[in-house]
C-alpha cells in the first residue's frame, strides 16, 4: 500500500487514488496555522487534499491579487505548498499551475476569528471561495468565530459534512458558501441554520504614534464589536450557538438598483 503523504505539521493524508474527488484546502492565517491544519485532516477522507495557502498571516487581504512583484511558491511535501501571495493568488497558483487538473471543490479555513456580516468585503478567507466561485469552481469558506480558543473538533466535523453535500449536490453557478462556527464548549453547538449577512460594526480606531527616528506612524485597529439582532442573520446565528450558513452570490449586481437608475431616465438610446 502507498506510504500516505505527511503535512508540514504531521497531519497524514491518504494517499492519491485515481478518480477521487480533488479538494484544495487555503486559507489567510497561513499555511501552518491550526485551522488549515484541521480543515485539510476534516477532508481528507473525501477526495484527494492539496493544500496551497500563504506563507504567512494574510489575513483582510480582500480579493486582492498580487501583480506588481514576482510570486514564490516553497513545496513543503508532496500535496502541501505555500506561496508568498494573498488567498486568492493561492487559488491561481493552484488551479492554474499546481494542480493536476482543476479541483472539484476549494474549501478556506477554517478562519481564527469570524467573519460575519460585512466582514465578508475585507476577509481573504472568504475571498479564496470567492475566487473558487469566479473560477465556476464551488467554494465554501469556513470561520470560528471565538478569538482566543481554537478548539475544531465540532467545525472539523461541521465541514467535512457540509463539504461531502457540496461535492454530492453542487451549487448555483458563481454561488459560494460562508460559514461560521459558533464560540461554544465542544458538543454544544445547537444546529446548522442558513442565514442572510447581518450587521455588526466594531470599535474602529487608528492609533498614532512615533518611530526611533522620531518619524510618525498609524495602526488600524478596534477593540470588540457589537452587532444587531436581526432574527435569520449570520450575526444571531452564531450567537445563539449555531451554525451560521449563508450563500454569497459572485456576481455583485444589484437588479433592482437597475430599475431605479434607469427610472431616472439617464439611458441613451
Amino acid at each position: 500500500m502507498p506510504r500516505p503523504l505527511v503535512s508540514t505539521r504531521g497531519i497524514e493524508y491518504p494517499p492519491a487514488v485515481p478518480d477521487r474527488p480533488l479538494i484544495l484546502v487555503t486559507n489567510d492565517d497561513g499555511v501552518q496555522a491550526g485551522g488549515i491544519l484541521a480543515l485539510a485532516e476534516a477532508v481528507s477522507p473525501l477526495g484527494e487534499v492539496w493544500v496551497v495557502a500563504p506563507d504567512r498571516n494574510q489575513s483582510a487581504t480582500s480579493h486582492a491579487l498580487t501583480l506588481h512583484q514576482p510570486l514564490r511558491v516553497k513545496k513543503h511535501s508532496e500535496r502541501v505548498f505555500a506561496c508568498s501571495g494573498t488567498p486568492t493568488d493561492c487559488v491561481f497558483m493552484a488551479v492554474l499551475h499546481l494542480l493536476p487538473r482543476p479541483p472539484d471543490i476549494v474549501v478556506s479555513g477554517i478562519n481564527h476569528g469570524p467573519n460575519l456580516a460585512d466582514d465578508v468585503s475585507y476577509s481573504g478567507t472568504v475571498s479564496a471561495a470567492l475566487e473558487a466561485a469566479i473560477m465556476g469552481i464551488p467554494g465554501l469558506a469556513f470561520s470560528h468565530v471565538g478569538l482566543n480558543a481554537w478548539d475544531f473538533r465540532d467545525g472539523e466535523r461541521f465541514a467535512r459534512d457540509l463539504t461531502a453535500k457540496v461535492l454530492a449536490e453542487g451549487l448555483p453557478e458563481k454561488g459560494y458558501v460562508n460559514v461560521n462556527f459558533p464560540d461554544v464548549p465542544r458538543g454544544e453547538v445547537k444546529g446548522l441554520q442558513v442565514t442572510f449577512l447581518g450587521h455588526r460594526f466594531y470599535e474602529d480606531t487608528i492609533v498614532s504614534a512615533k518611530d526611533p527616528r522620531g518619524k510618525p506612524y498609524y495602526w488600524i485597529g478596534g477593540s470588540g464589536y457589537q452587532f444587531t439582532d436581526i432574527p435569520g442573520s449570520d450575526c444571531s446565528a452564531v450567537h445563539s450557538g449555531h451554525v451560521a450558513v449563508t450563500p454569497l452570490q459572485a456576481d455583485p449586481t444589484d437588479r433592482e438598483m437597475m430599475d431605479t437608475l434607469r427610472g431616472w431616465g439617464i439611458e441613451s438610446s
